[in-house]
């Protein structure tokens, strides 16, 4: 197999923090609002060699810092779609966490109508089906409203959100991708083809059971609902069961 494309525009998108070039299939790894790519480092490292992650990177964080954030999911999906597209030697299956689960099924659908091979597999985390929607304005709020929130979601990195300093250089992109998820609208008259896996946390306040269900909805392909003791961060605490969830469904798919 040979290695994926290393254009500017690839290396500006996608990390690849375990390079598996012998891997059957990839797995496309997309974050929540305000996340980075290496908040999926330890999945690349414990799926190796038999999935090679491919951990997506968003503006406006980390290495990209200096860039502007982008605030609405339809442009976000087109940007990462060309750049998945350059792809096209072994299958692919897509992970989003929370806003990353919309892009994920929209990435999907680009691949679908421009007549590329279907995901083998979406997982959706952490985020209600697309067509389920909530009165939730947290980017029209102060600073304050804005950390309340992800204080209550119970992110991965509680320090960050006491320091000062820090949040100055996280607020724009967590506020620019709030603003992109909260304006989402589906469109109904589009469904995909490929299976889909939802995954939530018991006690997510942002996901409930029948929300995560209706992803259902939104596929020709099988789904199934996977439900871990936690919050709407259940995967850091589950981590271990989520990798054996994701590697022993992806080995099934690929027989």
């Amino acid at each position: 197999m040979t290695a994926p494309p290393r254009t500017a525009a690839f290396d500006k998108w996608v990390t690849i923090a375990t390079p598996s070039p012998q891997s059957a299939v990839r797995l496309v790894c997309l974050p929540h609002a305000g996340g980075s790519a290496s908040f999926f480092f330890p999945v690349s490292r414990a799926l190796a060699p038999r999935v090679e992650v491919l951990a997506v990177q968003y503006p406006a964080r980390q290495e990209r810092l200096r860039e502007p954030g982008i605030d609405n999911i339809p442009e976000y999906a087109d940007q990462i779609f060309a750049v998945l597209a350059e792809l096209d030697d072994k299958p692919l299956a897509l992970f989003g966490h929370s806003m990353g689960a919309i892009l994920a099924y929209e990435i999907a659908l680009r691949m679908q109508q421009a007549g590329r091979p279907a995901p083998v597999r979406l997982f959706a985390s952490g985020r209600r089906a697309p067509s389920r929607y909530r009165a939730e304005r947290i980017h029209e709020g102060t600073d304050a409203q804005v950390v309340a929130e992800l204080k209550r979601l119970g992110g991965p990195n509680p320090a960050l959100l006491a320091d000062p300093e820090m949040l100055e250089l996280i607020l724009p992109a967590v506020r620019s991708d709030y603003t992109a998820i909260e304006r989402y609208r589906h469109d109904p008259g589009r469904r995909l083809d490929c299976p889909i896996t939802a995954i939530v946390g018991d006690s997510d306040p942002r996901v409930s059971g029948d929300e995560a269900r209706a992803w259902a909805e939104h596929t020709e392909g099988s789904f199934d609902l996977k439900t871990f003791p936690g919050d709407h961060f259940y995967l850091v605490g589950q981590a271990r069961n989520v990798i054996v969830l994701i590697d022993r469904t992806l080995a099934i798919g690929m027989r």
